[in-house]
């Protein structure tokens, strides 16, 4: 459950998380090129269709995140494309809430941000993509379900079964992220590397090719 509903957080936890994710949102957009556009609407609809799908799991559930991914790919940019898939789903579908949007940012997107500034640059270099990746992918899940916890438990010492139950049910989420963050960032690195925020290699000439 690292889309936390409302009413469980306490007010100085949401509103000190809402002020922090407007921050957050605000600089991402600085961040966001117009070209980066069409790249952040892919990414994010991935992270929208990921998150959406929940196994239950007693009173908690689990689902994929892919923050770790869209951290590696648009750094800071995430966060803007995070706000607009989270808001969808929780006016559409009810998963969170409108008042505790800016919690879930931070919650998801903290995590993704450090994923970026962790291994974008190993991400970068053909040979360090798929560790990258895996890398990104299990940090990703993990801080968020662990950020998830602390809420709960700060939440009330009713809660504190809630919270064990949100870390071990992303055990096998964290390993399934890791390695589907490592099979696209390794995929990228080979077909598309620019992505990847790496140059292409430059393609042989004809008297190279003879040679």
């Amino acid at each position: 459950m690292v889309h936390m509903v409302e009413g469980i957080a306490s007010l100085p936890v949401v509103a000190g998380c809402t002020v922090l994710a407007a921050a957050g949102v605000g600089y991402g957009l600085t961040r966001l090129a117009p070209e980066d556009m069409p790249r952040t609407a892919v990414v994010g609809a991935a992270f929208f269709v990921a998150s959406l799908l929940h196994v239950p799991i007693g009173p908690s559930s689990a689902h994929l995140l892919a923050n770790g991914l869209m951290g590696l790919l648009l750094g800071w940019a995430c966060l803007p494309a995070m706000a607009v898939a989270l808001l969808l789903q929780a006016v559409f579908f009810g998963f969170g809430g409108v008042t505790t949007l800016g919690l879930n940012l931070v919650m998801i997107g903290a995590p993704a941000v450090i994923a970026y500034y962790l291994f974008r640059g190993a991400a970068r270099r053909g040979t360090g993509a798929w560790a990258a990746g895996l890398g990104a992918g299990a940090l990703g899940v993990g801080l968020a379900a662990t950020l998830a916890a602390c809420v709960l438990a700060l939440s009330g010492e009713a809660f504190l079964p809630a919270a064990k139950l949100v870390l071990a049910a992303h055990l096998p989420v964290i390993v399934a992220e890791a390695l589907v963050t490592a099979a696209a960032i390794g995929l990228l690195a080979r077909v598309k590397p620019d992505a990847l925020g790496r140059a292409p290699a430059p393609a042989a000439t004809p008297a190279e090719g003879a040679a």
